[in-house]
Formats: C-alpha cells, structure tokens, sequence
C-alpha cells in the first residue's frame, strides 16, 4: 500500500478506471441488474443493447436528451475496449453474434459500491463466532498429537452431553432476532463473495490459456519439451491452493446430500420471522443452485479451453508438416531443372559412403551341442484324467468392433467417456475387452482425467451364477479426431 503501488493502480486497473468514470452510476446500476442481480455469466450483444437502450431512454427523459450521446452499443463497445475493460466481449463457437460478460473487477468495483450505503444494522457477533470457528479447525486439523486431539474431543462431548440434558430438562437456548439477523446478513455477503470469485477463477484459467498459446507460439525447441513444460502448469494450477479449493468445493456442493441439506436448511431459514422482516431476495431460496450454475460454467469454460488448446497444437502441428512438404517439394523441383545440365564444379556434396566388411574367419566357430542322454525306461500309458477344455476355452476380443463402437459414439458428440460406452455397449469379455479400450486408447485422441475416477462394471458367469466385476480408474474420455488433422493425414 505505497504510493508508487496505488498510483499504478489508479492509472491502470478497470475497476478503479470505473470509479472515476463520468458515467459511473450508469455503469454500476446497469450492469448490476443486468449480470450480477440475476447471475447471468453471458449475454447476447442485441439482446444487453436493447436493455441499455431503454435505460438510456429513461434517463434522457430526465436528464435531458444531451445527457448520454452516444448509442447503446456504442457504449457496450467503449465499455469492452482495451482502454476500460469493463466487459469482455468474445464470440461463441459457431455464432458470428458478439456476447458480452462481466469483467472480475467490474464485480469488485460494483461490489465495493454495494457497501458504501448506511445500513440499518451491522452485526459483529457472527463474525467473531466465524473467527474463533475457523481459528479451532486450523488448530484440530493441525494437531498431530493424539492425546491432545481425544481431550478436545472429550471436551466438546462433554459440553454437548450438557446441552442435551438442557433440552431434556425443557430448558431450550434460542438465538433472539438480533442475532438471527446478524447471522443472516453474513451469509448473505458470503454468498455474494463465492459468486463473484466463480468469474474471477475464470478469468484465472483464461490467463492461463492464453499464456500458453503465446509460448506455443514461441516456443523453439522440441515438441516433447514444450508439451512437458505446457502439462506441467495445467498440473500446476490444479495442484495450486486456489484450485484445490476450487475442487474441494465443487466435490462437495456435487453431492446430493449436501444440496438436500441446502435446500431444506435455506426453506426453514427463510421462514423465520426475523429473517422475514429483512426482506430478503426471493432468488435466495435457490442460491446454490446458482452456485451450481457459475461452477458449471466455469468447467465448461475450463473444458472449451482444452479443446481449444487441443486445436490450436493441431493447427502448429499441421503448418509445420506443410512447411517440410514444401521443403521436400522446392528441392525436387530444383533437382528437375538441372538434371539436363548438371552445373559444373561441386555443387552438392553428401557423405562419404562406405561399405562394411565383415571377415569369414572373425566369426566364432561352430560348437556342436552336447547329446541328451535318455534314459531307458519303458513309456506307459497313464491314468489320470486330465481336463482339457481349457485349452480350447479362448477369449478372443474383437478389436475392429470395438473401434467401430468407438467411431460411431464419436460421430454424434465430440467426445465420450469410457465409462459412457461401457453403458451403450456392455463388456462381452470381461477385463480383456476393458484392457483392449485401454490400448485404443493409446492410439487415438483420448484425454485422462486423473483428478476424478469411474467405476466400471460387467457381470460374469462363474459356477452357474451371474458376478458382478467392478474396475475403478481415472477419467478416461475419447475425443473426435480434428477436422485439420484427419485432412493431413
């Protein structure tokens, strides 16, 4: 917090930029009800034009018709510029009509507006109760002695075994309004918190994205080196405080408990009188569902990026091929023009060719292998019965087959999970066909998910009875193979 550091952010960071703009309320009070009011993550260009058009009408009714000049999408335009950056205007796969979303400090600077208003009332005790909270769960998740660790225990079972002859005994200890109003009012700036940093996580991974685009681009050396350098930050990230975090949290609001949980606690919160009387949004009954919405979209933004990358590789891939061909082609083309006149003096050179000699007597001589003795004892024919079905008992997987499954499942989406086709077309050989899915797998696009695992399943029929077999492993997902590369190939 030097001056050097705040001077550079004044002159250069969106949100303070917007904070000093002229039409700063305008911005602020449109894009709050237009992106963060209701959760939208993206809108279309016609459609965020003509609610700003409306808006603009309104206020040159009052203000005056010189008050906003410009258009609409004018505005949406400046906006989205690299000299504000306050939305982000892209373009969707297929669609030639610009959207437009949320910059994460325009969220900052609009959130920042949010609290600058008086408020009727400010709580401080759940916050306290928040801290010590967070203070005993560093400290439990920290303590590596067991004795200590079974005392802590003994002394929350003991306060609750207190607690619980209180409600036997009639004696019920209830939190009063003020207190149900503090604690709601922090999970409601907790909520809007976790929604905003969704689109700042995004706009982490899309940093990321096109990081390594610009180091494809220049990257000199070997492909395997690049790769290498490219996997080991996607490994990096994931691996990183944020994106465990980002993981930890989708793994547990992904369960159906949870969000059971969530439903049932938000119907009974909502219905208390306290939390009533504060009027609360009537979108709050379904705000995890919104935190679900903004988790999804950050995967699938995670998602098209890969595919993207993966294009983007297959395109360089491509060009440097193309580029060896016309290599190839330019020193035929030379080579025609001078067969008839070959120029004079040495005009190409090549290595000295050599043959290689490899002498009669340098090999070792011939040493016969000593005779086997065998002994002389008269063969008889035995007894014992011996089954012989195992030997004609053969698996035999039907590798054509199965890349034919694989083909057509790609043909209708661009990718599919293994687990996916195992449902469509079940195992017929067991952990043989799996194994052989495996091996395909190697020689055609496909992507290995090592962060989750599925469980596969096939049922076989051992002494008569049906078993059921179960395999987990990672992710393992077949990808349609790019228009770009199957041409070149």
């Amino acid at each position: 917090m030097d001056y050097d550091h705040l001077d550079s952010l004044r002159q250069h960071h969106p949100a303070w930029r917007l904070l000093r703009s002229e039409h700063a309320a305008l911005i602020g009070a449109f894009l709050h009800k237009r992106f963060i009011a209701p959760n939208l993550r993206g809108v279309a260009a016609a459609e965020l034009a003509e609610s700003l058009e409306d808006e603009l009408y309104g206020l040159r009714q009052r203000l005056g018709s010189d008050s906003f000049p410009k258009s609409a999408m004018a505005y949406l335009n400046d906006w989205a510029g690299p000299d504000m950056g306050w939305l982000r205007k892209y373009y969707l796969r297929g669609s030639d009509e610009p959207q437009f979303d949320l910059a994460p400090a325009t969220e900052k600077a609009i959130g920042w507006l949010a609290t600058l208003g008086e408020r009727s009332f400010v709580g401080t005790e759940s916050r306290l109760l928040t801290l010590f909270a967070l203070l005993r769960q560093m400290r439990e998740g920290s303590e590596a002695d067991p004795q200590r660790r079974l005392a802590e225990l003994e002394r929350r079972r003991s306060e609750i075994d207190a607690q619980i002859a209180q409600v036997k005994a009639g004696e019920l200890s209830l939190l009063d309004d003020s207190a149900l109003k503090d604690r709601f009012q922090q999970f409601l700036q907790g909520a809007r918190e976790l929604l905003a940093d969704f689109r700042e996580v995004e706009h982490n991974f899309r940093g990321l994205d096109r990081r390594v685009r610009e180091r494809i681009a220049l990257w000199e050396g070997s492909k395997g080196a690049l790769l290498a350098d490219i996997l080991g930050e996607r490994d990096a990230i994931a691996d990183s405080d944020q994106g465990r975090s980002f993981r930890a949290f989708w793994d547990f609001l992904m369960s159906r408990a949870r969000q059971e949980e969530l439903t049932e606690l938000l119907d009974e919160v909502l219905e208390l009188p306290a939390v009533q009387a504060m009027e609360p949004e009537p979108r709050l009954r379904r705000v995890h569902y919104d935190w679900l919405d903004a988790g999804e979209h950050t995967q699938r933004t995670v998602a098209q990026l890969s595919q993207q990358l993966r294009r983007f590789l297959d395109d360089q891939a491509w060009l440097e091929n193309r580029r060896i061909m016309e290599l190839l082609q330019g020193i035929e083309a030379r080579s025609l023009r001078v067969r008839e006149q070959a120029p004079s003096g040495e005009w190409m050179t090549i290595e000295a060719s050599s043959a290689t000699i490899e002498l009669p007597l340098e090999r070792p001589p011939h040493q016969p292998t000593a005779p086997v003795a065998l002994a002389e004892v008269a063969l008889s024919v035995g007894d014992d019965a011996m089954a012989t079905d195992a030997l004609f008992d053969q698996i035999v997987v039907d590798r054509p087959r199965l890349q034919r499954q694989i083909r057509q499942a790609l043909e209708q989406q661009a990718q599919i999970s293994l687990r996916e086709l195992v449902a469509r077309h079940p195992l017929q050989h067991g952990l043989a066909e799996l194994i052989t899915y495996l091996q395909l797998a190697q020689e055609q696009p496909s992507a290995l998910d090592e962060q989750h695992e599925e469980l596969i399943e096939w049922r076989v029929d051992e002494d008569a009875a049906a078993v059921t077999r179960r395999a987990r492993l990672p992710r393992l997902i077949f990808v349609r193979r790019s228009p770009t590369a199957v041409t070149h190939a």
